[in-house]
């Protein structure tokens, strides 16, 4: 009797220990999805909150992804909707057409249900924001995979306004350039809602969001009225050429900003 309880003890033992193994190279193996070798890239469209309880998490993985890409072409954009609003807090990065943009998705992706924390990968696919695994994976595929489109953006500041110059190789015919202005780090303290009393933070926070028809030459101009507080250290310009008839996001590029 004595000898089967030994032995079932290290039965047992020795379950958990490969068990642990599993999850730590799963985990490992999550760590590492970033850094998979490739010439695409991967636009991660966050829709959040600070009115939802079940933001953070997502908000937080975002900011750890932006940490460990570096110098990938991964690009995190966090747009605050506004329909948590009227629930005791008002967000202040959120905004009307922010919730929009999360509605067109629902009608290009076939799914209308519309939730946060929803995240969205290159125009093709959604996800709830926290699902790290499924995030990661999804990553590691987009940079294996060859953009349809080529983008280039410079960008100079010229007092309130920025001026950007665009170039759009092989665009296809309907897709347009999104120019979204983004404030790289920020923190609330929350006094109302579903987070009343935490400090938050955010990353990749779209302040601003302009659409704009692509040239037939592929080259061209346009002029953004830039939101309150911009500066070049704590800011910066990301351009999305996208397919307006199915939402899939065809390049993706970075300004690089000057003071005029």
């Amino acid at each position: 009797m004595k000898t089967n309880t030994i032995l079932s003890l290290i039965t047992c033992l020795a379950i958990a220990v490969i068990l642990a193994a599993f999850v730590a190279r799963d985990k490992l193996k999550a760590k590492r999805v970033v850094n998979a070798e490739g010439k695409g890239f991967a636009v991660l469209e966050l829709f959040t909150s600070e009115g939802c309880s079940s933001c953070p998490p997502a908000d937080e993985l975002m900011a750890e992804i932006q940490k460990e890409a570096k110098s990938k072409a991964v690009y995190i954009l966090a747009y605050h909707v506004d329909y948590w609003n009227n629930q005791g807090w008002k967000d202040s990065f959120s905004s009307a057409a922010y919730s929009k943009r999360q509605v067109q998705y629902g009608d290009w992706l076939n799914q209308p249900q519309i939730y946060t924390p929803q995240l969205i990968i290159n125009g093709k696919a959604e996800f709830v924001g926290s699902d790290e695994s499924a995030i990661r994976n999804a990553i590691s595929k987009q940079l294996a995979t060859k953009p349809a489109d080529t983008l280039t953006l410079l960008a100079q500041q010229d007092n309130g306004t920025l001026k950007v110059q665009y170039k759009v190789t092989k665009a296809i015919k309907g897709s347009d350039l999104l120019i979204a202005i983004i404030q790289k780090a920020a923190q609330s303290e929350v006094g109302g809602g579903e987070n009343t009393g935490r400090t938050l933070s955010h990353v990749q926070i779209v302040r601003a969001l302009q659409g704009e028809p692509i040239a037939a030459t592929g080259s061209g101009n346009a002029t953004i009225i830039l939101p309150k507080g911009f500066n070049i250290q704590g800011w910066e310009v990301v351009g999305l050429v996208q397919d307006q008839s199915n939402g899939e996001i065809l390049g993706v590029a970075k300004a690089h900003l000057n003071n005029k």
